[in-house]
């Protein structure tokens, strides 16, 4: 997905999962395709710049931003009606 085909609504739902703590990179790009560079590249462009440097400094090396550095332990509960 391309960051100029975006249409508004998504914007607002890829920076909610950004914000969030536990939403890791790898679940935004499989839903929305968007690699981990693409989503700091879509926030950078959406958000004031006191609110970028805030959410960088908020999500630099948070393991639960990042797959490979989470604790299988925080595995959650998934539903069946969710996609994949």
């Amino acid at each position: 997905m391309k960051l100029d085909t975006i249409d508004n609504q998504t914007i607002d739902r890829i920076i909610e999962m950004a914000w969030e703590d536990r939403t890791p990179f790898h679940a935004i790009e499989f839903q929305f395709g968007l690699k981990e560079k693409d989503v700091i590249a879509l926030m950078r462009r959406t958000l004031t710049i006191k609110s970028f440097k805030m959410w960088r400094k908020r999500v630099t090396g948070r393991k639960t931003k990042h797959s490979l550095l989470r604790d299988c332990k925080l595995a959650r509960f998934k539903s069946k009606n969710q996609k994949g």
